[in-house]
């Protein structure tokens, strides 16, 4: 997907929006399709279950770039959203017992009957709609407490970060509630009869996936197309002006926030099956710093930057700190020093915008005029340019003697 944009941008979507959209539909399909059937032949399983978390959390990087890169709210307290779905999911699974029983836990504790909250976790229907309705009424409130008050900029990020505090340190003291510190496991649990650990269940929780992957990108293209998508960007590039155009800029921001919300929970429950356990460390002020880092490597505002950026950011990691486990953290912190200092579009940015102009530059071919592209080799103005340069150029005619000032 990482190349979704650049096809469209070199294949003038603007001409021709429809076949545009068809092409971009065409290599979306094609790569979900390589990532099926063709990836799972080439890697063992081991590798194709670490792509699977990977991919999960492309996921909630493409919900923070629909706030971030399309609408400019800078969140760094997704972790909220992302383990409240991992914490939906993982407590069904929990519940997966013979009647009578509860989770073990429990009894560390000395708790005896199962909390009121866990009880409409036995339904499998409420749990899919607790994976995305608890991340996004919960975003849905957070955003309308925080917008409604006008609150943007730096002072939104600090908030939202303020919140995955609470949040991180709720979930940590609550030992008889959900096991506090130590999480909830989903590895040796079942799911319709069979273990969720197995090999063959988590081949189809990673084709369950890129399904997802395919669908939340669907969604947020589709967010961002059309007049909606223009009405975010105009919240983020001048929020005033679109207020004072008649628009309700609150509005528009509680419902892409709580959407973003949405898509997080999603990506959390599919990365709790994949990695076995969730706990309040889903929750860490670093977690949701790195899921901003990747949208930034990748690219804000283009969707597939988004992806490339988590999972390009997550195999190098992993390829790292099995080669250089004392030291890669300096890699890592190189890595995004370089793209922010060099990239500061990130690397989908830099290949739409930047990287042409660099390749002419280098081979010593002009480079073209980004406004008004047609003046730069228009024959008529070319030809006024010289005529003024020999005009400028023309030394300055010798006065006449015979003029000269009376008197």
């Amino acid at each position: 997907m990482a190349v979704v944009d650049s096809a469209i941008a070199n294949l003038g979507s603007k001409r021709n929006p429809k076949r545009a959209l068809l092409i971009e539909a065409a290599i979306v399909l094609a790569i979900a399709l390589a990532l099926v059937l063709i990836l799972p032949l080439l890697i063992t399983g081991f590798r194709l279950k670490l792509l699977g978390r990977f991919l999960s959390l492309a996921i909630v990087a493409l919900g923070i770039d629909l706030i971030w890169g399309y609408t400019g709210l800078l969140s760094l307290g997704h972790g909220i959203f992302f383990a409240l779905g991992g914490y939906a999911l993982a407590m069904y699974l929990q519940l997966q017992l013979p009647a009578g029983r509860i989770p073990e836990f429990f009894s560390l504790y000395g708790v005896q009957d199962l909390p009121w909250f866990w009880e409409p976790f036995y339904s499998f229907p409420f749990t899919l709609l607790a994976i995305v309705l608890i991340p996004m009424s919960v975003a849905g409130v957070l955003g309308y407490l925080v917008f409604r008050n006008r609150i943007r900029g730096v002072y939104f990020s600090i908030l939202t970060q303020a919140a995955l505090v609470v949040f991180f340190n709720f979930f940590n003291g609550q030992q008889k509630l959900i096991n506090g510190t130590n999480g909830l496991k989903t590895d040796t649990s079942t799911l319709f009869g069979f273990q969720v650990g197995t090999p063959q269940v988590q081949f189809v929780f990673y084709v369950l996936t890129v399904v997802c992957l395919v669908l939340c990108y669907a969604l947020c293209r589709w967010l961002t197309s059309g007049r909606f998508g223009r009405l975010l960007i105009a919240i983020r590039d001048d929020e005033s002006r679109v207020r004072f155009s008649g628009y309700n800029p609150t509005s528009f921001k509680v419902l892409v926030f709580a959407v973003s919300g949405a898509i997080a929970g999603i990506a959390g429950a599919l990365y709790t099956v994949q990695s076995g356990i969730v706990s309040p460390q889903y929750m860490d002020i670093a977690f949701s710093i790195e899921m901003v880092i990747w949208v930034a490597v990748g690219g804000r505002a283009t969707l597939a930057g988004a992806i490339l950026g988590a999972v390009a950011v997550n195999l190098a990691r992993t390829a790292l700190s099995e080669k250089f486990p004392e030291i890669w953290l300096f890699f890592q912190g190189a890595l995004f020093l370089l793209v922010v200092t060099a990239l500061p579009d990130g690397v989908i940015g830099w290949a739409r915008y930047r990287a042409l102009d660099q390749l002419r530059s280098l081979l010593g071919r002009p480079t073209p005029v980004s406004t008004y592209p047609r003046l730069a080799t228009d024959p008529t103005v070319a030809e006024e340019r010289e005529v003024l340069a020999e005009v400028k150029s023309a030394p300055p005619a010798p006065a006449d003697p015979t003029d000269t000032p009376d008197g």
